[in-house]
């Protein structure tokens, strides 16, 4: 061939190659065309394509509101900054198209890849299509503020919306997030049909506030990052939230760090309207856990309805398969020919079915319906167990379980005696929480150095309440420190003290996961109240100048792994106290040991999930008395949550007798 005709065919396929890799200037009369309304379908690049950075090429494009768009496959992905969709439109990505979040971008924290707000008629089709974003970018906080919400996919306040085929990966948040529009509109007519959630931060899909929501055919896989971790979430956010005809069909969920489905539905209460949750064929496989259905247990104040699941199988979960906290008396809930399979099998402790009441029950756990489910499992463990945290019975358990034991077959029907055998209710004594109010406090030793006071094995989690005792004039000093649980974000925390009279008198925003100095001068003589809420996070005081003691007033004392001791005043004239102590629901608990004045051991218990009752009876005129509890790690459960609740005495724990803040004389 002649060197010139060579040549010519290699500019030739030089050029078939560049259009495709290099950057595509927009055509104005096809643009023209779709904005004159002569035509109704378009390709993306009609509005041109730049390698590097195609948002305004990929959101003019949107923007043009075209019926039918279609997000051609070119040699390369589109790189994009967070997107806005729109009405009225069907949007098609090719196969083997990739829609690339732009690296370095998305700073804000709750920047998506697709944002509807309020849209109508979306459909977004995408089989063999990928969203991919950088989830382990913005886990780094040297690169990224830390956050929750860089989703892949945000739907709020939408009205008959389908997306099919995509696969959602590596976001910073969740694969999808449907939440609430203006005045808490729900997601309704929502559609999500053969869509892949691939390694999610936080979930595979949120579900805040939906109506209508049809899923199907969908894998949700590999979620971790920020807690909860799961393959789906049902979360409202408030009671004017819904979650009404909500159906899961033919999903498979698998090796999510957190649970397979949860439905943590406490925020919602008895004004919302009735849940309608059902759960049709899909897998739960290598979760931490399979289902989790988590409400208040308030038997007045949970939500009401009805929630289903029907030919499910729950396998190989490292904790329960199935767990459940919820008041007997609402959202009855039913599962039918469902299995649970080998769960937590390094976790003796811990049974395939786990009922759970909370510090905060009023009624009996239950309200649960078994319809022929099969449980295999080793045959040293019940199939049902209950975490008894609140000092409730459980009542409406009812159905069949079919317990499958290396292939032997056998059917119980869960009567009440074979429940009482596998699940015995503990009666505690009803010893009445003391309240600090009227009553005058003081240092029970005066004029004392620090070192006393330092109180950094209280660690708070949720809530953290402190009394501090100062004079007037005194010049007050604490470093606390706000630290991180697990993969929680955090934000500064504000940290108020209240003075004698009531009113707030200082106030610092402490710092994520740093020390910082809380001071200020004392206006009058008297108790002094330090208030902070860390959340998912915690709080401990590392140093006091003051005499100060943990309080739970109103309820127990929430600490998060929590070892030493811990010093109690027993007032003078007391004829008997509890001492109730528990770890976190399943899986978490604690040791304690109660250690009366003489140094005497009075009572111990270990590995406590459920809450446990120290009992103490005291002869007439028996002088007041500093006791010890010790928290220690259990031999055989792991440590992380757990509570101590005091009853019958000032509601105080204090870091050595010194410190003890007493009533007067």
């Amino acid at each position: 061939m002649p060197r010139t005709i060579l040549a010519l065919a290699v500019l030739l396929s030089i050029l078939a190659v560049l259009p495709c890799s290099a950057q595509i200037a927009p055509d104005a009369q096809k643009i023209a065309a779709v904005a004159a309304g002569t035509i109704t379908e378009a390709k993306a690049s009609w509005w041109g394509f730049d390698p590097e950075d195609a948002t305004a090429n990929l959101q003019a494009a949107i923007d043009s509101a075209v019926p039918k768009l279609v997000v051609d496959k070119m040699a390369g992905p589109w790189i994009v900054t967070p997107m806005q969709l729109v009405s009225h439109q069907e949007i098609t990505f090719q196969e083997g198209v990739e829609v690339l979040a732009k690296r370095g971008e998305f700073k804000s924290i709750g920047a998506c890849l697709f944002k509807a707000r309020g849209c109508e008629n979306l459909s977004i089709i995408g089989y063999g299509a990928t969203w991919r974003m950088w989830r382990d970018d913005y886990g780094n906080p040297d690169l990224y503020d830390p956050a929750e919400w860089r989703h892949c996919l945000f739907l709020s306040g939408c009205n008959n919306v389908k997306v099919y085929g995509l696969t959602l990966a590596e976001s910073g948040g969740d694969g999808i997030y449907l939440g609430s529009g203006t005045g808490r509109t729900p997601n309704r007519n929502v559609h999500i049909k053969d869509v892949t959630a691939d390694r999610n931060h936080r979930q595979g899909i949120s579900v805040i506030n939906a109506e209508n929501l049809l899923i199907e055919d969908t894998i949700l896989r590999d979620t971790d990052g920020t807690p909860p971790c799961a393959g789906i979430d049902f979360e409202p956010n408030s009671p004017e939230e819904r979650l009404v005809n909500c159906v899961m069909r033919n999903c498979q969920i698998s090796g999510n760090a957190g649970n397979g489905i949860v439905l943590a539905l406490r925020p919602m209460d008895a004004t919302s309207e009735d849940i309608s949750l059902r759960f049709e064929n899909c897998t739960s496989t290598g979760d931490t856990g399979s289902v989790r259905i988590d409400m208040s247990c308030d038997a007045e104040g949970a939500p009401d309805g009805t929630i289903e699941f029907v030919d499910c199988v729950l396998a190989d979960s490292t904790g329960s398969g199935i767990s459940i906290a919820k008041p007997a008396t609402r959202a009855h809930t039913r599962f039918v020919n469902c299995s649970v399979i080998n769960p937590a099998p390094e976790k003796a402790n811990i049974n395939p079915i786990m009922m759970l009441s909370l510090q905060s029950s009023t009624g009996a756990v239950g309200g649960v319906e078994f319809v022929d489910c099969v449980v295999s499992d080793a045959p040293e463990r019940n199939p049902i167990g209950y975490v008894d945290a609140g000092g409730v019975g459980l009542a409406d358990i009812t159905g069949t379980l079919i317990i499958d034991t290396d292939g032997q077959r056998e059917t119980v029907p869960l009567t009440p005696e074979i429940l009482a055998e596998w699940m015995p209710i503990t009666v505690w004594r009803d010893i009445p929480h003391m309240t600090l109010e009227g009553l005058t406090m003081q240092p029970l030793v005066a004029e004392l150095p620090a070192e006393p006071f330092a109180f950094g094995h209280a660690i708070a989690r949720s809530r953290g309440h402190w009394i501090l005792y100062a004079s007037e004039g005194d010049e007050v000093s604490l470093t606390v420190h706000f630290g991180q649980v697990g993969g929680y974000r955090g934000v500064p925390l504000p940290v108020t003290v209240t003075g004698p009279s009531g009113e707030a008198v200082h106030s610092v925003e402490a710092p994520f996961m740093q020390d910082s100095e809380v001071t200020f001068t004392a206006p009058a003589t008297g108790l002094y109240r330090i208030d902070a809420a860390p959340g998912a996070n915690l709080m401990y005081v590392i140093a006091s100048s003051h005499p100060l003691n943990i309080a739970g007033e109103g309820g127990p004392i929430r600490l998060i792994s929590s070892t030493g001791d811990f010093y109690f005043w027993v007032p003078a004239g007391t004829r008997e106290f509890g001492v109730r102590v528990a770890g976190q629901g399943e899986g978490e608990g604690v040791r304690a040991v109660l250690i009366n004045p003489d140094g005497e051991v009075v009572d111990e218990v270990d590995n406590s999930a459920a809450t446990y009752q120290f009992e103490v009876d005291l002869p007439e005129g028996t002088p007041g008395q500093a006791w010890l509890l010790r928290l220690t790690k259990p031999t055989v459960m792991p440590m992380e949550d757990h509570h101590v609740d005091l009853r019958g005495v000032p509601p105080l724990l204090a870091p050595s007798p010194e410190a003890l803040i007493v009533p007067a004389q």
